[in-house]
């Protein structure tokens, strides 16, 4: 993250008395190295976890060693995710009795999901909850119903029963798109993999051609099906035209659901959506779920950012960040991993410095090294948008589950 900071000397310094160590950043760890940490986060009704890269298993580490101590120290019960409302089903039916494995479970979910972290994660759920039957973690995902590769199938299924004839002309359209599964249609347009025709114009003709076909008794539940692979195209990040947009559902989704449950809640997604402020990405303006927690629980909302300064992502080597990032004024620290509250005491500098407006790297699946500059946040006010920062200085890559392809 970063800004323009007066009298850096003294930012730097307060930063180095203030950081306190992250002795390791592996999820079973329970040293007591984070307790401040836990201890701050403990009396919110909501905490969102926002990472700058989801390809970072440092910063994994980090985000479910906090989740697990608020679990077992502050009674957080539930778990929201970055993922639709049937994976988060899956997700919940798994931790709560044990149906189906951390893998199938994980076949349907968002790609950053499908690791190896993430299995873990879901196993120690599981435990926890095989430990309190009385006294569960939920989790849910934050986005409405979305299409699955399932959802394909019925549809391919359907018409090699009662219209073989037109089997070849719909698969046409849902062979290319179904890979977006897989790999998100924006991320294969930046690798250069994209075929080429918009996935939403594929997914409408597919569509079309469905409601040409004789109809049965199974036809309004196949049309339901093609309308969930229609909506997951239109309202994709390629279908969309980029990553602005009003995350209000969402938010709204973690508010009913705590309005309903009464649980405290850890939400983990990247930071454009944890923040407690309106961002600016290019020239566009996003407002992030974080934004309306914010607006909705106040205090009892805390926003905690995850970043870092170089290394390798799996998929890319990040370079050390460009001067004007926060992220390069934390690495001045001379610590593998800590964490800073910016609500701490401070200097007049310091807080001047806390209240200006703030640049953060986030890295994508369509990171380019290259573009480095233009992988970047903004926000009106550092202290405003986040409670508390956590630094990894050199991050290795998550460990992916296998390609299945479905």
């Amino acid at each position: 993250m970063g800004t323009v900071a007066p009298e850096i000397a003294t930012v730097r310094a307060w930063l180095s008395a203030n950081a306190r160590p992250v002795i390791d950043t592996d999820p079973g760890y329970t040293g007591p190295d984070l307790d401040p940490l836990i201890d701050r986060l403990g009396s919110a009704t909501v905490v969102g976890l926002g990472e700058s890269t989801r390809f970072s298993r440092q910063i994994y580490g980090v985000q479910e060693r906090v989740f697990r101590a608020l679990v077992e120290r502050y009674g957080f019960r539930g778990l929201a995710i970055q993922d639709s409302a049937r994976s988060g089903e899956r997700w919940d039916q798994y931790v709560r009795t044990g149906t189906g494995d951390p893998e199938s479970v994980l076949a349907g979910s968002w790609r950053p999901w499908r690791t190896t972290e993430t299995i873990a994660a879901l196993e120690w759920i599981r435990a926890f909850n095989q430990a309190h039957p009385d006294d569960q973690v939920r989790v849910f995902g934050v986005q409405p119903p979305s299409a699955e590769p399932a959802d394909y199938d019925a549809v391919l299924d359907y018409v090699r029963r009662v219209a073989p004839d037109r089997l070849a002309a719909i698969e046409s359209h849902l062979t290319p798109i179904r890979t977006a599964h897989q790999v998100d249609e924006h991320v294969q347009r930046h690798q250069g993999i994209h075929p080429g025709r918009p996935f939403a114009e594929d997914a409408r003709d597919a569509f079309a051609l469905l409601e040409n076909l004789p109809v049965t008794t199974e036809y309004d539940e196949v049309r339901a099906h093609a309308r969930l692979i229609v909506d997951f195209h239109e309202n994709s990040v390629a279908g969309q035209g980029g990553f602005a947009r009003d995350e209000r559902p969402a938010g709204q989704r973690v508010i009913d659901w705590q309005r309903d449950t009464g649980a405290k809640i850890v939400y983990w997604d990247g930071i454009t959506h944890t923040t407690n402020l309106r961002l600016g990405m290019g020239t566009a303006q996003f407002d992030g779920v974080g934004s309306y927690l914010h607006e909705e629980f106040g205090t009892g909302y805390a926003s905690v950012a995850l970043g870092f300064h170089h290394g390798d992502l799996g998929m890319t080597t990040a370079p050390d960040p460009l001067p004007d990032l926060v992220d390069a004024l934390l690495g001045s620290v001379d610590l593998p991993a800590y964490y800073v509250d910016l609500r701490d005491d401070a200097p007049d500098a310091v807080r001047a410095w806390r209240r200006g407006p703030a640049k953060a790297r986030v890295i994508s699946g369509v990171y380019d090294p290259a573009k480095d500059a233009d992988a970047t946040i903004a926000v009106a006010s550092l202290a405003d948008a986040f409670d508390v920062l956590v630094h990894i200085r050199e991050t290795s890559p998550v460990h992916w589950l296998p390609v299945n392809d479905q």
